[in-house]
């Protein structure tokens, strides 16, 4: 006897989840088919939407390429110590040898007096003029690239008064301050990113939960003739709430399409550019897991500012 009712118990149970889910199952697709039976208003909400997303992933895409065209700051960073006339390549490489064995050094490399020229040569588009010079005027150099470049100002000073004090050298090259500003205008650009995103989230939201109220006046009878009979807020809610989900969702997935096209337009000519600088600088598309996140997020804005007006607005109607 108890074998058979724990049997029939879970029978029941199995039953309801079946039930809840093909409930559930309905109203998302009832409510997809709802917002199909009005086209020209579904793709103006749905196109407002995909909009106001967009532009918080335009700028958060344009942020993440310039970030990856800084991406090698550090790299870029280094100390250049000009050596006096007199000191000869080998003194200049066994210099840059006992250097190398500083702790606060990340890297290191001599440059020849040849080596500048060669690459001068290559690089300014002057190579027959230099090749009338009767001596080589350029230095033997010793490039340094410091540990922990951009996250401590002290020890970089520190280490630029230690390279000055060497007998050897010339002067020292280095130049933190645009390092500096540029630091603080990706920080800025960044943080602007957050702010315009936030905003724009608000706005999806409301608009979304505008779309919500109306539908909710445009079946207002319905909704009272379901609290009659004795329907609860969260059985009512349900379809208005998968109404919300697949605007988000539509729109979200509208939005990565605009940014794509977008940057597909714009591939061709950046890769023009980059080129004529030498330079290999692909664009960054939003991934697949940014893509992913980017329709969550768009669908949860969605359904939190539906939710948000029919908790509202379902206590305000009452059966009279």
């Amino acid at each position: 006897m108890k074998q058979t009712h724990r049997k029939r118990t879970g029978q029941r149970l199995v039953e309801k989840f079946h039930a809840y889910l093909l409930n559930h199952a309905h109203g998302l697709f009832s409510s997809l088919g709802r917002l199909s039976r009005a086209p020209f208003t579904s793709a103006m909400t749905i196109l407002v939407l995909a909009v106001a997303i967009s532009l918080a992933g335009c700028f958060y895409i344009v942020v993440a390429n310039i970030q990856q065209l800084t991406g090698n700051l550090q790299a870029s960073n280094q100390m250049s110590l000009f050596l006096k006339e007199h000191v000869t390549e080998t003194a200049g490489q066994k210099m840059a040898d006992q250097l190398a064995q500083n702790t606060n050094i990340e890297t290191i490399k001599f440059i020849s007096k040849k080596q500048a020229m060669d690459e001068f040569k290559a690089n300014s588009g002057f190579g027959d003029a230099l090749n009338a010079l009767d001596n080589n005027p350029l230095p033997n150099v010793i490039q340094v690239l410091p540990k922990d470049v951009l996250d401590s100002r002290e020890a970089i000073d520190n280490l630029l008064a230690e390279f000055k004090q060497i007998p050897q050298v010339e002067f020292v090259q280095v130049d933190m301050q645009w390092v500096e500003r540029l630091q603080t205008i990706m920080m800025i650009a960044s943080r602007g990113v957050t702010v315009v995103g936030i905003l724009l989230g608000f706005a999806v939201t409301f608009i979304t939960g505008n779309t919500i109220r109306l539908e909710l006046h445009n079946r207002q009878d319905e909704v009272l003739i379901s609290k009659l009979v004795g329907a609860t807020h969260a059985f009512i809610q349900r379809p208005f709430l998968y109404t919300g989900f697949w605007l988000g969702f539509i729109a979200g997935f509208s939005a990565w399409l605009i940014i794509t096209i977008m940057l597909l337009i714009l591939e061709s000519p950046v890769e023009k550019l980059s080129s004529l600088y030498n330079s290999s600088f692909e664009l960054l598309f939003l991934s697949f897991s940014e893509f992913i996140l980017m329709l969550m997020i768009a669908s949860l804005l969605a359904v939190l500012g539906s939710w948000a007006v029919l908790h509202y607005q379902l206590r305000q109607l009452k059966p009279h």
